[in-house]
This record gives structure tokens, sequence and C-alpha cells, in this order.
């Protein structure tokens, strides 16, 4: 299933799979966006610390998730106030939607309270939260979560905690590591360029590279795409992204949502 010698332990879910557990993140036309913090070319495209366990426990107790499930938010209007607390007088920021790229603007649920949900922020530092009003967003929900073993180098997707597949990845230098911690699959983006530095798909993710201050002059966002170097995998060669394999990106692609929780562990 790997274009690398080394065989996935599970398979991917396929298609009849796929339509009962739910739609994948679908990419949208982003008009020469470029996935940033990832090193390999400039491929221009469209878009197609970590949390405690009791807190990720407090979250399906608070939004009545079952058991490995989380809750994702996606903007309704054409913007989200983001307040420091419940019931502030006033929002200290405002996220567009779509967000910059052309992607819609979907959060990660840490936890509920009446009328308003604490989420997961694609902002610097990474970690950050915030809290958004019910009325500025639909909830559902995503019995997908992403591990990315940086030791193993390995990419592994579980499905309400069952491990449905594990792919290897090659991630950042000692120079340009890839930063630890809890983030989401915040866009899909399609390069226009399938046989380019991306590969096939590349999603954004909510966090940041811990060592750069901008990558080609935009903020050094983490991503995990795929490759037109295979001989990479199981590497440490990134500017902080995650590399997979072509065909790995696009099952992944095809399979998991915007919103879906990545933990990018030692």
């Amino acid at each position: 299933m790997s274009s690398n010698h080394e065989a996935p332990a599970r398979r991917w879910p396929g298609r009849r799979a796929l339509s009962r557990t739910g739609a994948a993140a679908a990419a949208v036309v982003l008009g020469g966006a470029i996935l940033t913090g990832c090193g390999g070319g400039d491929d221009s495209g469209s878009a197609a610390g970590q949390v405690p366990e009791t807190v990720r426990s407090q979250l399906a107790a608070v939004a009545g998730l079952g058991q490995g499930a989380s809750t994702v938010l996606t903007a309704t209007g054409a913007g989200v106030d983001i307040y420091q607390a419940p019931n502030a007088p006033r929002p200290t920021s405002t996220l567009s939607n779509p967000n910059e790229n052309g992607a819609p603007r979907v959060f990660l649920v840490q936890a509920r309270m009446p009328g308003w949900w604490q989420v997961l922020l694609p902002v610097e530092p990474n970690g950050s939260t915030g809290w958004v009003k019910a009325e500025q967003v639909t909830a559902s929900q995503t019995p997908y979560r992403i591990v990315v073993a940086r030791g193993a180098h390995k990419l592994r997707l579980y499905n309400n905690d069952q491990m449905i597949a594990e792919e290897p990845v090659a991630i950042g230098t000692t120079d340009t590591p890839t930063p630890g911690g809890r983030f989401f699959l915040m866009e899909l983006l399609r390069p226009s360029n399938p046989n380019g530095a991306y590969g096939p798909y590349a999603f954004g993710l909510s966090g940041f590279s811990t060592s750069m201050e901008s990558f080609g002059g935009r903020d050094p966002v983490i991503g995990i795409h795929g490759t037109n170097e295979p001989g990479s995998i199981g590497r440490d060669v990134s500017h902080g992204c995650i590399r997979l394999s072509n065909d790995s990106i696009t099952r992944l692609a095809q399979t998991v949502p915007l919103g879906t929780p990545v933990e990018i562990v030692a």
C-alpha cells in the first residue's frame, strides 16, 4: 500500500467504509497559496505542549461524545469572534471565514459551557485556546485521530481509538524540528503539480514551527503532505513538516475531515 519498502501495519479503509464513517475533507480552490514551513520547494496550489489525557476525558464527558470521538466546529458566518473567557465583554480577535487560503474555518473543541465552546486556535504560540459563541458555529463529530510518533517515524490513524492504518513518515531536522503537541487539520491543499515537492495533497495544521519566524515570507505553518522524494521517508529531513508517500497522503485526504485532531509525540 505504500511506495516505500516498509508496509503499513494495517490497511486503510476503503470507499465503502468511508461512506459509513462520514465525508473526508474536501479540497478548496486557493489560487496560488503556499504551504509553509515544510521545505522542498514553493509549489503553489489549491486548498484541497500536549494536552493531558484528563483534558481529553473532560472533552468526552462535557461534549457527550463516544469513546475516541472529537467535536469539530465550522464557522457559519464571515468571521468568528474569539474571547478570552465566556461572557467576556468583548472579543480579543476575530478569525475570518473562509481562512486566508480560502478553506472553511474550523476549530477543534476542548471543552463546552452553555452557549460557548472552548477551542484550540490556529495561532501562535502553539496550544493557544479561546472561547467562541455557539451561535457563530455548527458542531459535528469525527471519530478519527492522527498520532505522529517522531522517534519511530510513523503516522498512525485511529478510528474510535482503534488503529486502522500506520505509515512511515519523514519529519524535521535537528535544526528545524517537527514540534510536539496537540493540533488539528486546518485546511487541505491540492498543489497544482501533484508530482511536485508536496505531492498530490497537503494538510495545513493549526501549529507552527518553533524554530523559524517565517518561511518564504509567510507564517511557518506545519503540514502533512506528500513528496517527490520518496527516499526521504523515514528520515529527519524537513523544515518541520511531516512527509508521507503520495499514495498514503491521498488515502488520508480521502478519509479524514478537517478538524481531525493530530497529536505529535516523541
